[in-house]
C-alpha cells in the first residue's frame, strides 16, 4: 500500500499548487482526478488543457499511446519521434479527437522543452539541491536557485530545434485551433 500513499501525497501537493492560483482560472488542470483510472477518450468533458506541458504524463489513455514513441537523446531519434508523434496528432485531428491532438502537442512542446534543458544543462539538472519534500511532483524553482548553464550540447540543442518546428505546426494547425476553442467553450 506504499504506493498508493505516495499517489494519495501527490494528488495532495498537487492540489495545493492549484490552490495557488486565482479561483476560476481557466488555465487550471485538474490534478485531482484519479487519470489512472479514467479514460480520457470516453471521458473529454473532464479534460483541461491547463499551462504548457500540465499532464502529459498523466492522461490516460494518450500517455500509453504517446510515451513509446517520445525520444530525444540524438537528432536522429527526435527526428523519428517527433514524426511519429506528429503523425499521430493529424490522426487525432482526423478522428475529432481533442484530447488525443492535445495530447500529442504537448508531448512535442516537452520533447523540446527537454531537449532544451539538457542543451543548456548538463545532465538536466537545473536547480541546485532537491525539490523540497511538500513540493515534490510540482513544477518550480521552490526558492532553488538555478544552476549555471553548461556550454550548449549542440547535439540536445539540434533535438530542440526538430521538436520546435514540429510542436510549432502543431499549434499552428487550423483544426486544432478549432478544436480547442470549441473544447474550451464546451467545458472550460
Amino acid at each position: 500500500m506504499p504506493e498508493l500513499d505516495e499517489a494519495a501525497h501527490q494528488r495532495s501537493l498537487d492540489r495545493e499548487a492549484l490552490r495557488r492560483r486565482p479561483p476560476g482560472d481557466p488555465r487550471k488542470f485538474d490534478y485531482s482526478l484519479d487519470y489512472a483510472a479514467l479514460d480520457l477518450r470516453a471521458r473529454p468533458e473532464l479534460y483541461r488543457v491547463g499551462v504548457g506541458e500540465q499532464g502529459v504524463l498523466r492522461v490516460q489513455p494518450y500517455k500509453s499511446e504517446l510515451l513509446p514513441h517520445w525520444r530525444f537523446a540524438t537528432p536522429e531519434a527526435a527526428q523519428g519521434s517527433s514524426e511519429t508523434i506528429y503523425q499521430m496528432f493529424l490522426d487525432y485531428l482526423v478522428a475529432g479527437d481533442f484530447v488525443g491532438a492535445d495530447m500529442a502537442r504537448k508531448f512535442l512542446q516537452m520533447g523540446y522543452t527537454r531537449s532544451r534543458r539538457y542543451a543548456n544543462h548538463k545532465g538536466g539538472k537545473k536547480y541546485d539541491g532537491p525539490v523540497p519534500g511538500d513540493l515534490k511532483g510540482v513544477s518550480g524553482a521552490h526558492g532553488r536557485a538555478e544552476l549555471p548553464r553548461s556550454p550548449e550540447d549542440p547535439v540536445k540543442a539540434e533535438s530542440a530545434r526538430i521538436f520546435r518546428v514540429r510542436w510549432d505546426e502543431a499549434a499552428a494547425n487550423p483544426e486544432y485551433v478549432r478544436l480547442k476553442k470549441a473544447h474550451q467553450a464546451k467545458y472550460g
